[in-house]
């Protein structure tokens, strides 16, 4: 009899135990956070507690950025403009103090894919159709919706992403109408004609090679990895120029690539202020 009750309650004991352990795939929604938060604005650098309170502080604009994988002549890395947007989307992210960075869309429209056009005609260009390409945006925006941001602002660092970002902005706004969440396109950020007058007015005169790449381009690349322009083959090839564009020493162009950096973010921080506040008072 003793034994016998010594094991039930054992069983409970095991039953009770059990029960206390969280789902992993269900924790409390609401559940302390048990150790600091990490100094980050990229949401894929975050546990989902550190979202859920940096929103509970303020941060609920999220950046969706479409960048690509195309050709950028010999030296440029294929992703070329999802390295400037990580450096870009940071810098727009602290300018506003109330954003964080959702992870960058790296494939875009980049030309037909059969029979091959634009950038598709060279090895290691990946491409999706425009359909493809605004279902990818609008899947994303409702996600982050469905996550508690109240502002999801598009930017796009290439030309070709520039017309589906519009379309899927349009199109969840008129759906959304009426409610918390606002759908943004700025397109004042993909404005390399202004990047080139900024690097003019910093006594940077290019001229052009025929080349996929410039140096606010180049510059901007630096800023995140010097390896993604291949300094150092270019430098043994004595190739370490761009444009009629010294790059070395490579200090300083990193430097003119942070100025670049903090250019485009300044306008693009007033530019989300502005469309954010405009929606706001209607």
């Amino acid at each position: 009899m003793l034994r016998s009750i010594s094991l039930l309650g054992l069983s409970l004991t095991g039953i009770l135990f059990a029960a206390a352990i969280p789902d992993p795939v269900n924790p409390d929604p609401s559940g302390p956070r048990p150790i600091d938060a990490v100094d980050s604005v990229f949401i894929e650098e975050l546990t989902w507690m550190e979202v859920r309170d940096a929103q509970k502080s303020g941060k609920t604009t999220i950046l969706v950025a479409t960048g690509g994988i195309e050709q950028n002549g010999p030296y440029l890395a294929l992703g070329k403009h999802n390295y400037i947007l990580r450096a870009t989307t940071e810098a727009v992210a602290r300018k506003l103090g109330n954003a964080l960075v959702a992870p960058i869309i790296a494939f875009v429209p980049e030309g037909e894919i059969d029979p091959p056009s634009s950038h598709m005609k060279y090895p290691g260009s990946i491409s999706l159709t425009e359909d493809t390409y605004r279902k990818l945006l609008t899947d994303i925006c409702a996600s982050l919706k469905t996550g508690g941001f109240t502002d999801i602002v598009l930017i796009g660092d290439s030309g070709g992403n520039q017309d589906g970002m519009k379309a899927v902005q349009e199109a969840l706004s008129a759906k959304w109408a009426g409610g918390k969440t606002r759908v943004h396109f700025i397109p004042e950020y993909y404005d390399y004609a202004g990047v080139e007058k900024f690097l003019v007015s910093q006594g940077i005169q290019q001229t052009q090679e025929g080349l996929h790449d410039d140096y606010g381009i180049t510059s901007q690349m630096m800023v995140v990895d010097p390896s993604t322009v291949r300094m150092k083959q270019r430098i043994a090839a004595g190739k370490f120029t761009i444009n009629g564009v010294p790059l070395a020493p490579a200090e300083k162009t990193i430097a003119m690539g942070k100025r670049v950096v903090d250019y485009r973010a300044g306008i693009t921080a007033e530019k989300i202020r502005s469309s954010v506040g405009a929606k706001t008072a209607k």
